[in-house]
């Protein structure tokens, strides 16, 4: 037990004075306040604010936990040494983690196993798991352990689990995409983000009854598009100020009525809330060229992209931001303005995504996702002045990757937005994900220049067919012109002829990553019965579907689209077979026709009002719907399409009901 060092001292004086006295009483009474812990009588002292990550640290500082996501093993990490330990194989798709208190069971969200597993930290090896939702993702424990919340993404729940017994104890509904979440220090708060829409969730995790909902609101329009700006989106991390008083959220703005361009429409973002009004401080938002602005050495604004993480010092005086898109960190200092100050300019390893911080406020441990590594960021200390700087080589955290080198390339490249590492993005502004939320869809609308469009999914993109909402690709080497027009990468590059060997082998890369079965899964549907079955509303739509309302048409075979019909005569895909675009009646007044491009020597022509047969598998996770965005619900794109969309205009309230909970369900 430690005592006052000024006890000692006076501890060898012959009267007892007003200041032994004093001291003694202290040490008496921090002897009993000892006692009374070891007896079970006081509740452990919260250590402060979590949040769901990644990575974790032990509360000693010796061991580190990352979960590696795509190999499906969660690794332990000696702090001292940077050395890989043990790699334990968990559930598909680890995404988070959290520690119990006493130090002895590792948690982790397996999203693609849509479940939570039990990982006994002395003996190496999972315990057992709990089916909590469809694609759980965030985890953090209450102080004492007893419980765990879990946001499930798919379901748009949060499960409270007992987690001695594993067990769920309540099952809440939180928005449509809950993703992040962080508890307050003393466990009395919980607060839950939804990765798509921006808004934040507060519950009294005594109750579980929600207590607010804050949504970020957006950054208005600029004259100069080149500024920051635009709709909240992509959520990545909620983190929680060491006093409590404020949480930090890494998100995304979109301008969504620009035409797409990669200096105009993309913008990193970290947003505040003030957590004892429950209201966003619109003030405090750090934007691009405002408290982010750390300019180089010729006074050019250095470009950020996409942020993945926040942490900060134990004080608060500083915070630490990954830019996940660019592979930066960026350090924010709170007791000076709250402006960037520093930026260490592209961390070594790919993609980081998550960081954890020593007890000592003194090194930070970041979790590169793609390259499995972690790099190790000494800081100075509050005394000390100085800047964070990289402190050796990554360490590795896994044996061997379950991925190919081609695939693993593929993945980076449609994650990063380092374009000084790679040609497909212009000033390290965008990447592939910066749209695409997670590979998928980000619900959002952009202007083009074909007129507006509804941002689509990846999921099934290599089996459903021509490429784009016209139809207007048949080969994936055609996304050069996305890649010139819209992400400002690979400007030397002659679309009209044969690309060089190192230009292919980039696009060769991203389509073996995007072809792989569970780089993108079609999302399970919450809308079937627990068993995973359709539901009696959704049988009878389906015979309306196959039937009366003569959908099946244009969504039939297993990938439920036609456009897998346009091919030549021997079989290829080709966007001179224009049979299966279909005008619907969806046309915009601001839609255009399409003179073609280089890539195809001009001969893919397209009329304004003619659509690709988008795939109706997992359909209700991509709202909203039509090319241009413009149904928010599939009520709506029914209720609207008359006989244009199969034969709908006959049909009942009852029965397009029906019809709508069987493509809810769809899979």
């Amino acid at each position: 037990m430690a005592f006052p060092r000024f006890f000692f001292r006076l501890k060898s004086r012959n009267k007892p004075s007003l200041a032994w006295r004093l001291a003694a009483g202290a040490s008496a009474l921090a002897v009993l306040l000892f006692l009374s812990a070891c007896s079970g009588e006081e509740k452990e002292v919260p250590s402060g604010p979590q949040s769901g990550s990644s990575i974790v640290m032990s509360e000693d500082g010796r061991t580190i936990y990352v979960a590696n996501g795509d190999t499906n093993t969660v690794s332990i990490v000696d702090a001292r040494t940077r050395k890989l330990e043990k790699e334990i194989p968990v559930g598909k798709e680890p995404r988070e983690l959290a520690l119990s208190p006493d130090g002895e069971t590792l948690y982790v969200t397996c999203r693609y196993a849509n479940s939570v597993e039990w990982i006994d930290m002395d003996k190496g090896k999972v315990l057992g798991s709990l089916k909590t939702g469809i694609e759980p993702y965030g985890i953090v424990s209450s102080p004492d352990g007893s419980r765990l919340y879990v946001t499930n993404y798919r379901s748009g729940t949060i499960s409270v689990v007992d987690a001695a017994k594993r067990t769920i104890i309540k099952q809440l509904p939180a928005g449509d995409n809950p993703r992040a979440l962080a508890l307050s220090g003393d466990g009395s708060k919980l607060h839950v983000a939804e990765y798509l829409s921006a808004k934040t969730h507060v519950f009294d995790t005594s109750s579980m009854a929600e207590q607010a909902d804050i949504r970020l609101g957006a950054s208005p329009d600029k004259k100069d598009r080149k500024k920051s700006q635009g709709t909240p989106n992509t959520v990545e991390q909620i983190r929680l100020s060491p006093d409590g008083k404020s949480a930090w959220e890494a998100h995304l703005l979109t301008n969504t009525d620009t035409p797409i361009q990669f200096e105009e429409v993309i913008f990193p973002s970290l947003s505040v809330l003030d957590l004892s009004a429950n209201k966003e401080n619109g003030k405090d938002r750090k934007e691009l060229f405002d408290s982010i602005d750390v300019q180089d050495k010729f006074g050019k604004s250095t470009i950020v992209a996409n942020p993945t993480d926040i942490l900060f010092s134990p004080d608060g005086n500083k915070a630490y931001v990954l830019m996940g898109g660019s592979e930066d960190l960026l350090v924010f200092d709170l007791s000076r303005g709250g402006r960037a100050s520093q930026i260490i300019r592209h961390l070594p390893g790919d993609f980081p995504i998550g960081m954890t911080m020593s007890p000592d406020g003194r090194i930070l441990y970041v979790h590169n996702a793609n390259s499995h590594d972690m790099t190790t960021i000494a800081l100075p200390g509050a005394e000390e002045g100085g800047q964070a700087h990289v402190d050796g080589e990554p360490s590795k955290l896994i044996r061997q990757d379950r991925l190919t080198a081609e695939q693993r390339l593929g993945k980076t490249l449609f994650y990063s937005a380092n374009s000084d590492d790679f040609p497909l993005t212009g000033s390290n502004w965008m990447s592939c994900v910066s749209c695409h939320s997670d590979g998928e869809v980000d619900s959002l609308t952009l202007t083009t220049s074909k007129g507006p469009r509804n941002v689509p999914s990846n999921v099934l993109a290599f089996e459903t067919g021509v490429f784009m909402w016209d139809g207007s690709r048949d080969d994936f080497g055609d996304y050069i012109h996305t890649i010139q027009g819209e992400m400002g990468g690979m400007s030397d590059v002659d679309p009209a002829k044969p690309y060089p060997a190192d230009i292919q082998k980039l696009f060769d890369a991203l389509e073996a990553y995007m072809r792989m079965p569970d780089a993108f899964p079609v999302p399970l549907s919450p809308y079937r019965t627990e068993d995973g079955q359709l539901t009696a509303d959704a049988e009878a739509g389906k015979q309306l579907f196959e039937g009366k309302a003569q959908c099946i048409t244009c969504h039939g075979a297993d990938v439920m689209t036609d456009s897998v019909k346009a091919v030549n005569g021997n079989g290829a895909l080709t966007t001179d077979n224009k049979d299966f675009l279909h005008n619907v009646g969806t046309v915009s007044p601001t839609d255009t026709d399409y003179a073609g491009d280089a890539r195809a020597a001009f001969t893919n022509k397209r009329e304004r009002g003619f659509y690709d047969t988008p795939t109706l598998r997992g359909v209700y996770a991509t709202a909203p719907y039509l090319h241009d965005g413009s149904a928010a619900t599939l009520k709506d794109v029914i209720e609207r399409a008359g006989d244009k969309h199969g034969k709908t205009s006959g049909l009942s309230d009852k029965e397009i009901n029906s019809l709508v909970a069987y493509l809810q369900q769809l899979q």
